[in-house]
């Protein structure tokens, strides 16, 4: 028999407390968080199940840049908006680059005009050689795709607008 020691007889759990911390996983989209008082330590942490990708970054030639005349025009053909105008934009949370298929010559994960569901795949931000899907926050149609394919992205940029 395994005689306990006197802290973990008098360990006492604090259920508020971990749900607190279950809420700031779920409004962060952390997957672990860890705090500390004294000798006590609480950590809450899940378990996130991501679809297979790949884990080396894909290998896309650069788009050459567009003059801003020819910039212009066609956006405006494509329907897309300008970050300043994207009132219902899907923004980045971090700075990477955006992909917008899961590998080269593979078919977009989205495309204007398209009904997307809350939770579906609308790029991926590849970071530090990890591939972070960007999901849709609600159901609705992708009005605008305002990234290119291999394009840097800065935190908060306008990625995708679905209204």
């Amino acid at each position: 028999m395994v005689e306990k020691t006197e802290n973990e007889r008098n360990m006492r759990v604090d259920i508020e407390l971990v749900r607190q911390l279950a809420s700031v996983l779920d409004d962060t989209r952390l997957t672990e968080i860890e705090v500390e008082d004294g000798e006590r330590r609480v950590r809450v942490a899940r378990e996130v199940t991501v679809a297979p990708m790949m884990h080396a970054a894909p290998a896309y030639a650069p788009q050459p840049a567009a003059p801003a005349a020819l910039a212009a025009p066609a956006a405006a053909e494509t329907g897309a908006s300008t970050p300043a105008t994207a009132v219902n934009a899907v923004k980045s949370p971090m700075v990477g680059t955006a992909y917008l298929a899961s590998e080269p010559g593979a078919k977009p994960f989205v495309s204007v005009g398209q009904k997307v569901a809350a939770g579906d795949t609308l790029l991926i931000i590849e970071a530090m050689k990890v591939m972070n899907p960007i999901v849709a926050p609600a159901a609705g149609t992708v009005s605008s795709v305002l990234v290119e394919n291999g394009q840097p992205v800065e935190f908060d940029q306008p990625l995708v607008v679905v209204q």
